[in-house]
């Protein structure tokens, strides 16, 4: 059955017009209708620091948010920020997210590495606790810019996610020069539960459609 659609007077304009695309890219995708968890996970490693300046890693969370308000009938995003470790994590809801991720971002410390292992552990955890239950399909939009600095513990943690919770998709969202040697890591990157895109070093400039459709085309719970 159909999800109820969030009343339009609780979608801000931005959302509106993001939560329309995300509607579009789910319907030629096949996946109208379907019930997810959905995540965000967010690079605060240093080199980070324009993307989150400029507003990219807000306009990411929204879309991100958007897509949720379909998928989720709470309509909510679990927000997880990483660097060396896991810096910290909070929650974006359609009453609560303007400017969240730049108060959330800057209340979290001095920016570090790239450790997404880190990341993966803490989705998982967030998983298992969730109301929905572990085995509920979940969507993590995974946002970095660059290769995890330990690509070993990267590589298992993602092949183990696969095995013990097969529900859980990544689909790695790569900001920055898409020649970069540092996507080669996403590009060979053979787990069954990952896709990537890579969305260039202007991403607040892509379509909500565009975004949606890179992070739905490989997605098939």
């Amino acid at each position: 059955e159909d999800a109820p659609e969030p009343a339009a007077g609780e979608l801000t304009p931005l959302l509106a017009t993001a939560h329309e695309a995300a509607g579009a890219a789910l319907e030629k995708n096949g996946l109208t209708g379907t019930r997810a968890k959905v995540y965000l996970v967010l690079d605060r490693s240093a080199s980070m620091r324009p993307y989150y300046k400029d507003g990219s890693a807000q306009a990411l969370a929204e879309q991100t948010l958007a897509l949720a308000a379909h998928l989720d009938p709470e309509a909510t995003v679990k927000v997880v920020f990483f660097s060396t470790e896991l810096d910290g994590t909070g929650e974006l809801t359609l009453t609560d997210h303007e400017n969240k991720i730049d108060t959330l971002h800057a209340s979290l410390g001095r920016m570090g590495r790239t450790s997404y292992h880190a990341a993966v552990a803490e989705v998982l955890a967030l998983h298992d606790k969730s109301a929905a239950g572990p085995d509920t399909p979940a969507l993590v939009v995974f946002q970095t810019d660059g290769a995890p600095d330990a690509k070993t513990p990267a590589t298992q943690a993602l092949t183990e996610a696969a095995k013990t919770h097969p529900a859980v998709f990544f689909s790695f969202v790569a900001f920055g020069d898409p020649e970069n040697k540092a996507f080669d890591y996403l590009r060979k990157l053979k787990a069954p539960n990952t896709a990537h895109f890579l969305a260039g070093e202007t991403p607040k400039e892509l379509t909500d459609q565009e975004l949606y459709e890179a992070v739905l085309a490989s997605w098939r719970p």
